[in-house]
């Protein structure tokens, strides 16, 4: 698993992003590409932001119980899996604003580093180590980068 944390890492990830056009189209999947990279800032959103009201706890908990284990473990997510509704992208989002959104909050994980991520909250997850915290960031880019075929 590569760690988004590195600034190297980061800018091959970032240089991914950057070779998505609006025209691109996924491999599988019903997402457009501006969708995709929204639907991407959402997992940084709930880190930097208070868009998204915390689960209430008994969802905490099943989140935790049920849920965790598959977002951290460095098990590829599965095609066409199903997302929590935060996640799902209704609007028809502005593919430039989209890219340039998911970039920064990418550069502003890595400028933090991973010392800023050891142990901290999670929105929905509880507490999570850093390498936690890079395989939920580095595991979703990838996997959507990967359905977009970059």
């Amino acid at each position: 698993m590569k760690n988004i944390f590195n600034a190297a890492e980061a800018e091959e990830v970032i240089g991914r992003i950057e070779n998505l056009t609006v025209s691109s189209i996924p491999k599988w999947g019903s997402m457009s590409v501006s969708k995709m990279l929204a639907h991407c800032c959402v997992t940084y959103e709930m880190v930097y932001t208070s868009k998204y009201p915390r689960p209430n706890l008994l969802t905490l908990w099943i989140l935790k119980k049920f849920i965790k284990n598959s977002v951290v473990s460095e098990k590829a997510y599965p095609k066409n899996g199903k997302t929590a509704a935060q996640f799902i992208i209704k609007s028809d989002p502005v593919f430039d604003t989209e890219k340039a959104r998911l970039i920064a909050f990418i550069k502003q994980t890595q400028i933090l580093g991973a010392t800023a991520f050891e142990g901290r909250d999670s929105h929905s997850l509880g507490c999570l180590t850093a390498k936690e915290w890079n395989v939920l960031f580095y595991k979703h880019l990838a996997h959507h980068l990967t359905q977009f075929g970059v």
